[in-house]
């Protein structure tokens, strides 16, 4: 049986096979990953089409394949996974692992696992597997690795860096460590993309400040009885203003417009893309027809999106189409910055950190939480003018949540 790559779809020409999860000979489960292929966008996990063993891996770490190319091949096998690798009693230590005081343990758990936990001086009587009938996998000891760095680093005064397999480190003296790594494929497309677009979009920016008092007294006084009435969805700030931003787009219908070729597209639909950071950059998955949506599942489909995004869950058709964008540096403690266009979109709104900080309020010097807010905007398009009164009308929005009530 072949393993090949999935389908692209027409904006992806290839992708990388990024990391195999399993060796030849090894036994896996129906639907346990395989292998993940990066492409430009999204990561992509290839699982096991039945119980059995890769054979072969045709498509080694960092090959480019296309569409339904073979990666390797497969051979399905009869019974469960954790029945056809269990140790007997009489299994020595080194095939089965190695607890704290030398005695052999009798626990399910992968080739590629028994190996790593042997080279790593981890003993899997401490791991629960999390792969079929509790059989540990080679990604159970990568955790559980990772985990033991980790507090080991947090004990140590001693900074330690490590290098990854493939990138060579050239150290120059004790205390003076360099190292090499690969672009990843996706940051590479990043990079690439966003210097496209400061090369092909004249690029502006304008500026608003926002008083978020609003709105942090209203989700004080409601949140415990909207988080009760939505299945514990908690009432965040990104889907204000979302809501907000579709307000601004149908006033302002130029940001939401695309160029393609001589033609400005105008569209009265409001596919709104969320910056997320993902396991392996940043993302921007898009709220489908967003102007359809109440606060409550914008808040399920952003936080879904987030969950997904930290374990590159992500799918491809998720990533594309988007009308307007929409960015939170303030997540990171950004208090100001100006974000790019994601092309071929007109605009892109960043929100920044909420500071208390001194406001004249009728008259009067008042402390209020401020949060900036920016407008990258592509000037062929959308006319100072737009833009300025865009980021008025989501200011406007904002500091009167009523108005997303009653469409005022």
């Amino acid at each position: 049986m072949d393993i090949k790559a999935p389908v692209f779809p027409e904006s992806i020409n290839d992708g990388e096979v990024a990391t195999w999860h399993v060796e030849p000979g090894e036994r896996v489960s129906r639907d346990q990953v395989l292998v993940d292929i990066e492409t430009d966008k999204v990561v992509l996990e290839v699982v096991a089409p039945a119980d059995g063993a890769v054979t072969e891996i045709v498509k080694k770490v960092g090959d480019v394949v296309t569409s339904e190319e073979l990666l390797a091949r497969f051979e399905e096998g009869a019974g469960s996974v954790a029945q056809a690798i269990k140790p007997s009693t009489e299994t020595n230590p080194e095939e089965s692992g190695v607890a704290d005081e030398g005695e052999a343990v009798s626990r399910p758990a992968s080739p590629s696992a028994r190996k790593l936990a042997m080279e790593s001086g981890i003993s899997l009587t401490s791991i629960d597997g999390s792969g079929k009938g509790g059989l540990i996998t080679k990604d159970d000891v990568l955790r559980e690795v990772a985990d033991a760095q980790d507090i080991g680093q947090k004990a140590s005064e001693a900074s330690v860096i490590e290098a990854p397999e493939a990138s060579p480190v050239v150290q120059n003296s004790a205390d003076r460590i360099e190292r090499r790594v690969p672009m990843t494929r996706l940051r590479a497309t990043i990079a690439k993309r966003m210097v496209e677009a400061q090369q092909t979009a004249a690029m502006l920016t304008t500026f608003n400040e926002v008083d978020m008092t609003g709105i942090m007294e209203l989700r004080a006084r409601y949140k415990d009885a909207f988080q009760a009435a939505h299945n514990g969805t908690r009432l965040g700030f990104m889907s204000f203003f979302v809501r907000a931003v579709i307000d601004a787009l149908r006033q302002y219908p130029a940001l939401n417009a695309v160029i393609d070729g001589d033609e400005i597209v105008y569209r009265d639909y409001y596919d709104i893309g969320v910056a997320i950071g993902g396991g392996r950059g940043l993302v921007v998955p898009i709220i489908r027809d967003a102007q359809r949506l109440g606060l409550a599942e914008i808040e399920k489909t952003i936080s879904d999106f987030g969950t997904r995004a930290k374990a590159n869950k992500i799918k491809l058709d998720e990533l594309t189409g988007g009308t307007f964008s929409i960015t939170n540096g303030g997540v990171y403690g950004s208090l100001l910055s100006t974000p790019i266009v994601n092309p071929p979109q007109s605009g892109i709104l960043g929100m920044h950190g909420i500071m208390d900080r001194p406001v004249a309020v009728n008259g009067e010097v008042k402390i209020r939480p401020m949060m900036y807010i920016a407008l990258t905007y592509d000037h062929r398009i959308v006319d100072g003018r737009e833009a300025v009164s865009f980021l008025k009308r989501i200011k406007e929005c904002v500091e009167s949540p009523v108005r997303l009530l009653l469409e005022v």
